[in-house]
Formats: structure tokens, sequence, C-alpha cells
């Protein structure tokens, strides 16, 4: 990608890498350099000087490496809305935690948009995308749930859920397109026309 800025892979002879965060930033140096399909894990291991079964120690895949800790992120939202007052309207909040969720440092939001074109472009990810995809949804339908005095299997926290993550999705197809426009600022705005849209169902 022309906007990923990423320094080179580590050659070998250094010091083993054993944390996540180096796994992935290797990781995407080398998508980046050599292509997602073109990687297999040995060579993220090998790079990290590290071995195979160490790397799975970390990651069960190579497309779990482009998710992150994505366990312990829906974990931090999750918290975010339980914490949440109940006189905040049960969308207002689901705007704040999605745009909290994905607020990210500047120096990191070039490895984050490289992350993100992997994650809504590359076929492989995509399908794996699925089951991530119902986790987010999963965090957002049980808190409207329980807003709305429901079951997260329910018609409506389903359909909120399903709302939410499309909602978002948009905002980030359209943050890979236009890079002027800050990635809250578009998630703000896609969230706050979806509140409009289940405005008769908020409820306090």
């Amino acid at each position: 990608m022309a906007e990923t800025s990423l320094p080179d892979v580590r050659r070998s002879g250094r010091k083993p890498s054993t944390s996540r965060e180096e796994l992935e930033r290797l990781a995407l140096e080398l998508f980046a350099t050599r292509g997602f399909d073109e990687t297999a894990v040995d060579d993220i291991a090998a790079a990290a000087g590290i071995g195979r079964r160490t790397f799975f120690r970390y990651y069960p895949s190579k497309n779990d490496v482009v998710w992150g800790d994505f366990d312990r992120e829906l974990d931090r939202m999750r918290d975010w809305l339980n914490a949440c007052p109940d006189a905040l309207p049960f969308m207002d909040a689901i705007r704040g935690a999605v745009v909290a969720f994905n607020t990210y440092d500047p120096a990191t939001l070039a490895s984050h948009r490289y992350r993100m074109s992997l994650i809504l472009t590359v076929p492989a990810l995509q399908a794996h995308s699925t089951l991530r995809y119902a986790e987010w949804r999963a965090v957002i339908a049980e808190f409207a749930a329980r807003r709305l005095g429901q079951r997260p299997g329910d018609f409506l926290p389903c359909v909120i859920g399903h709302a939410a993550l499309g909602a978002a999705i948009a905002a980030y197809e359209q943050w890979l397109l236009d890079a002027h426009t800050p990635l809250g600022t578009l998630l703000d705005t896609a969230f706050r026309e979806l509140t409009a849209g289940f405005s008769g169902h908020d409820q306090r």
C-alpha cells in the first residue's frame, strides 16, 4: 500500500522476540513487503527469531496476527458499555463506546490503516473476519438487550448489533479512501445517523 510506512523487517542474528506486539509489527512489515498470501507463519517466526511452535503460543494462525489482541479490546469495549450511566440513552452509549474502541495513538495510525486494509480486502481475512464480527456484534447486542429488557438473541438487539457493525465498517471503508477525515469523526457521524433511525426504541 502506498500509504503504509512500516520499518524494515529485522534480519537474523538478533535477540529473539517474545511479545505479541513485536510479532504483530514484524508480521505487518512482511505482509506489506511480500503480500499477505505470500507470507507464511515460518517467515514470521524466522523474522522474529523464534520457532514455529513458539509463534503458535501467541497466535492460533497467521490470520489472527492481523487482528492483534482483539479479545482484550472487546473486553475493553464491554467494560466501557457496562460503566455507562443508565441515564445515557443506549444508542448514545454505543456510539461513545465504538468511538472510544477505535481511538488510536496518532503514531500507530499508519499501521492500523494498513491492518484494516488487509482485513477489508484480503479474501482469506474476510472469511476469517466472520467470527470476529460475530463477537463484536454480540457485545453490542448484549448491551442493547439489557437496556431494552430483552435477551441478546432477540430480534431487535440482533438488528442493532448488525446495524452497528455495518455503520462501523462503512466508516472504516470511507477512512481508507479519505485520509484527511479523522476516523473518529467518520464513526461519530455514522452512529449519529444510526441513532436517529433507532430513536423510537431508545430507552434510558
